[in-house]
């Protein structure tokens, strides 16, 4: 069983991450849209923003959970890893850059984001770091 609930949360964390790097980036032409003025952009925007965290990414992160945590059921002496106690943390700063995410996207439909494009392409950039230190942490587990 174990290694079907590995491959079901290594899909969700795939689908998650796809999510967590693309809906920045529509921010990121959101935010250029306000800045031209273009109403019927901006209301585009909008729409697949809202979607994308609905609908794509919010279920991803609650499977990535789900599974890693059922992982964790069923082989509980990975928390004696320190690697893992790493990798937990970084999974908790990915939860909440996906709260950020909901937080931003508010302030872009409300029209009171004062972000600009260039602070949402640095934004958008997070995640890859994130993916690379888990990455390396699950797979050398270095410590």
């Amino acid at each position: 069983m174990y290694p079907w609930i590995k491959a079901l949360h290594l899909i969700a964390v795939v689908t998650w991450f796809a999510a967590l790097f693309y809906l920045p980036r529509l921010f990121v032409y959101h935010a250029m849209a306000r800045d031209q003025g273009d109403r019927q952009a901006i209301d585009y925007f909008l729409v697949m923003e809202r979607k994308l965290y609905r609908g794509i990414m919010t279920p991803s992160m609650i499977a990535v959970l789900l599974l890693g945590g059922w992982m964790l059921y069923l082989a509980p002496g990975w928390l004696s890893q320190g690697w893992l106690h790493a990798k937990l943390t970084l999974v908790l700063l990915l939860v909440g850059y996906h709260h950020v995410c909901l937080a931003h996207m508010k302030r872009l439909a409300a029209g009171t984001s004062d972000k600009s494009h260039r602070y949402f392409r640095v934004f958008n950039e997070l995640p890859v770091l994130v993916l690379l230190a888990v990455v390396i942490l699950a797979v050398v587990k270095p410590f």
